[in-house]
């Protein structure tokens, strides 16, 4: 442990004292800048970020010396149509689009020819890629079929009270404005009712069909093992998945639900296993991996409802009577305090559960792409040798700490999702026990 710690002060050291020089070095190189030319070292980058925004936006596509870590953070863990490789090399995932006035468009992202930063150089019958998200233009003039477009450009407007930011590419010489996507959500998240739906095999649909079929062979091969090993000790990748399903078997469901645990261990079971497998891949930093499914918020929602339908079609008599009409209890108590009280709470359930999945699992991700941003930041987007190596020696231990940890959390909330599942099937079954006192 004494070595260990000498290392880590040691690189805490040198990493301070290269960014220091680093940041030396650059404000003596602008200040050399100045008394040789008169002018500092960036005016004519100034001069240029004057320019380059006019009535089509500004460009979304960072400059060189420029580098926003928020920014690069949430489209790194954003949901999107196409899947990033290396370099400019996209995997195209199928697209199903449509706009009630004009139909449906089916096609794959490579029709869009995607390429830095996820943008794409054609429109395909008035449907644009930005960021490796498609959106589709508002003009419905428009030209139908491929039609050559600019980089896409972004300005920032006040739309029913609310800032949003709109997109616009040009095509022709003239600027015309994006739609995003229609996100069920009535403007509460940024989205709403636009002018097209769309239905795509998205990079979070093709993670979760890779984890399932991941899966089946798993569980078809343990289960082959099981039947062909009976009555020996089991080996391989049975050794591995049946302590997996003993812990949730004797630690979970059967102390949290009781003695009719075996109904709902399938889906104790699924859940546990499909959230950790999600998990697992969104840490690998390369393709296939890198998705952040758990940490979209319209997947936490459709499990932690799964939980809350499978929880009230297992309630009975006794557990209503609990809820909304306590016995023993003053009804002037009951109607003012306690059921209001205790219905919240019933809606909360699912709440808490999509909300530590979604937040935890988002967290990690985002803090990870944080410190790796270090790099980037110290060294101004690569304008500073300097920088970038003392980026490199902070960024580089601390994402490694930071994915050390991911590892176990990606574990202790799939447990923890199942272990809330649980308890809250395990109430809805809940016995009266004696008399009311």
């Amino acid at each position: 442990m004494t070595g260990i710690r000498k290392y880590w002060i040691a690189l805490i050291f040198i990493g301070l004292g290269t960014v220091i020089f680093a940041q030396d070095h650059d404000h003596q190189g602008a200040q050399q800048s100045v008394e040789q030319t008169g002018h500092p070292a960036n005016a004519e980058t100034n001069a240029h970020d004057d320019t380059s925004s006019g009535a089509c936006g500004h460009p979304i596509v960072e400059k060189e010396g420029e580098f926003n870590a928020g920014e690069t953070a949430v489209h790194h863990i954003a949901d999107a149509n196409a899947i990033h490789v290396v370099g400019d090399i996209y995997l195209p995932l199928p697209c199903f689009l449509y706009a009630p006035s004009q139909g449906w468009t089916i096609t794959t992202t490579s029709a869009f020819h995607p390429h830095h930063h996820g943008n794409g150089e054609i429109a395909k019958d008035g449907y644009v890629l930005v960021h490796g998200s498609i959106q589709r233009v508002k003009d419905p003039g428009f030209p139908k079929g491929e039609v050559s477009v600019s980089e896409p450009t972004h300005d920032t407007k006040t739309v029913n009270g609310k800032e949003k930011d709109i997109y616009y590419v040009v095509a022709d010489g003239k600027c015309y404005e994006l739609d995003k996507k229609t996100t069920f959500d009535g403007g509460l998240m940024g989205g709403g009712v636009t002018s097209f739906y769309d239905y795509s095999i998205t990079r979070n649909v093709f993670t979760m069909l890779l984890t399932c079929l991941l899966l089946f062979f798993v569980f078809r091969s343990a289960a082959s093992a099981a039947t062909r090993t009976q009555g020996h000790a089991p080996k391989g990748l049975q050794n591995f998945v049946e302590p997996f399903y003993t812990f949730i078997r004797d630690d979970v469901a059967r102390p949290a639900i009781g003695p009719k645990y075996e109904k709902y261990m399938p889906y104790l079971l699924s859940a546990f296993f499909f959230i950790l497998g999600l998990n697992l891949i969104g840490q690998i930093p390369f393709f296939p991996g890198s998705a952040n499914v758990t940490g979209n918020i319209s997947v936490t929602i459709v499990l932690a409802m799964l939980t809350f339908i499978l929880m009230l079609a297992s309630t009975k008599k006794h557990f209503w009577e609990h809820t909304l009409w306590m016995p023993g209890v003053p009804a002037a108590l009951k109607i003012l305090i306690l059921t209001p009280v205790e219905i919240l709470g019933l809606f909360l359930k699912p709440f808490t559960l999509l909300l530590r999945l979604f937040a935890n699992i988002t967290a990690g991700h985002i803090v990870i792409l944080c410190f790796v941003g270090l790099i980037f930041i110290f060294g101004k987007a690569g304008t500073s040798v300097g920088g970038s190596i003392a980026g490199a020696a902070a960024a580089i231990p601390l994402s490694l700490f930071m994915m050390t940890l991911e590892l176990l959390v990606a574990f202790l909330q799939a447990f923890i999702f199942v272990m809330l599942s649980a308890t809250y099937i395990g109430m809805a079954l809940e016995e009266p026990h004696g008399d009311h006192h």
